[in-house]
């Protein structure tokens, strides 16, 4: 026996050994820290501007410095985002060792709110064609108009953060403060006749090319790029950043909501299930991390809470439907409002919250019509298997009184004889739900010996 303990062992220790060895080598093959020359590091960023974002420009600036590398190219497309966020990636770039190149792009992106200052922040600034930038008004966290006075108090504040980016890169500053107050935009051309970009460029590779014999300012002094001839290193985000990145999005937030909330009511109606529990939890901690970086309206949320209760209360109260009807109602306006005023890149598919409505609904329904179906099914079997059963008297009967038949309290009755308190009672016959009883035969005598 011991040897094969001893044989297993090995053998478990062999697997994971290899295991790890396997783990190292893709992690290894696919790190960018093995690039054997300095090159041009390409970072790709869309979406709206969230804490996963600002990591994972950190870490890409921060390995393209320990690298040597040549110069970094942000490729940029932000309809917006948190303003902490945003100012975390600004001081990040004017911070960098390196040469920093914002691109809006690819065609038909956009560098709006968050994503303008970042762009104005770069040494370098560009933007593909068919492209856009400014709308940096501020906003409130739901998305709505900050009111008077505290509006002028971070739009003041907005505006000269924005020209003092403007004026360290030596871009037209009225335009950003402009952007900011009155949320103009200008397309690429635009941009680039009013000095707030550097030059046009078709893609990525397009910016590596320009950038070559560029002199660029950095905060430890002027250097010239030498591009041209440098290997470029797309740095994608880790699995983890691509996790937080995703639930920032508003529809996949909505939608973990909704699963934290079929979850837990599956583990509530189901107790000791544990998956459903599992899940709806781990659902809602995502969803209220989501919600955490998006400009949410807390009344949506509350609605869409107030809704899961009325469906939940629906299968224990008999309320013939309108509770359901209520909580239906109750999730698709919650849902409606819950990112309502943060602009269109914030919105809801109005075809996902109506899928979500109508699916939750037709599984509340389901579990209902089963809850009623069941206790009419079997409320006859139960009462036809009481005749014979055996019970006491609760009250005297004489002849009316209660009796406890296994373990429940009913009405009951005699035919004539009188039955004291305590004595044993045995069902002869049922009245609707009234019980017919009577005093039990005697039990036989019994001889031992």
């Amino acid at each position: 026996m011991k040897t094969s303990w001893a044989a297993g062992g090995l053998g478990l220790r062999r697997m994971i050994a290899g295991s790890l060895v396997v783990v190292a080598c893709l992690w290894a093959a696919s790190s960018p820290t093995l690039a054997k020359e300095p090159g041009i590091v390409v970072l790709t960023a869309k979406g709206a501007v969230a804490p996963a974002l600002a990591g994972y420009i950190d870490r890409g600036i921060t390995e393209a410095e320990s690298r040597g590398d040549l110069a970094l190219v942000l490729q940029l497309d932000k309809p917006g985002g948190l303003d902490g966020s945003m100012r975390d990636i600004v001081q990040r770039i004017v911070n960098a060792r390196l040469p920093v190149a914002v691109f809006v792009g690819p065609a038909g992106a956009r560098a709006a709110s968050a994503g303008t200052f970042i762009t104005l922040a770069a040494p370098v600034a560009a933007m593909a064609p068919n492209t856009a930038i400014g709308a940096a008004h501020p906003v409130g966290g739901g998305g709505q108009r900050i009111q008077p006075p505290l509006e002028d108090k971070v739009v003041n504040d907005a505006v000269a953060y924005i020209r003092g980016i403007a004026q360290l890169r030596g871009r037209n500053q009225e335009w950003a403060e402009r952007a900011v107050r009155e949320s103009i935009s200008a397309s690429a051309e635009e941009a680039l006749s009013l000095g707030v970009v550097d030059f046009i460029a078709a893609d990525a590779n397009d910016v590596i090319v320009k950038l070559d014999g560029r002199r660029v300012r950095l905060l430890s002094g002027e250097v010239v790029v030498r591009s041209r001839e440098a290997p470029a290193l797309f740095v994608d985000m880790n699995p983890a950043e691509i996790l937080l990145q995703t639930i920032a999005d508003p529809n996949v937030a909505y939608l973990l909501l909704s699963l934290a909330m079929l979850g837990i009511y599956l583990e509530l109606a189901h107790p000791g299930a544990f998956l459903p529990g599992i899940l709806g939890g781990i659902s809602l901690l995502l969803a209220l991390h989501a919600l955490g970086t998006l400009p949410f309206n807390v009344a949506g949320l509350l609605l869409m809470g107030l809704g899961f209760l009325f469906l939940l209360a629906e299968v224990w109260i008999t309320s013939n439907g309108l509770l359901a009807v209520g909580g239906i109602l109750a999730l698709v306006l919650g849902s409606s409002l819950l990112f309502s005023g943060a602009g269109p890149a914030f919105q809801i598919n109005p075809f996902l919250i109506a899928g979500v409505a109508l699916g939750l609904g037709a599984f509340f329904t389901l579990m209902l019509r089963a809850v009623v179906r069941s206790r009419v099914g079997d409320t006859q079997p139960a009462l036809d298997r009481m005749v014979g059963m055996l019970g006491s008297a609760r009250t005297d009967l004489c002849p009316d009184g209660s009796v406890l038949v296994h373990g429940e309290l009913w009405s009951a009755r005699t035919a004539g004889e009188s039955i004291v308190a305590g004595e044993r009672i045995q069902v002869v016959a049922l009245d609707g739900m009234v019980l017919d009883v009577k005093r039990p035969a005697p039990l036989p005598d019994v001889i031992t010996g």
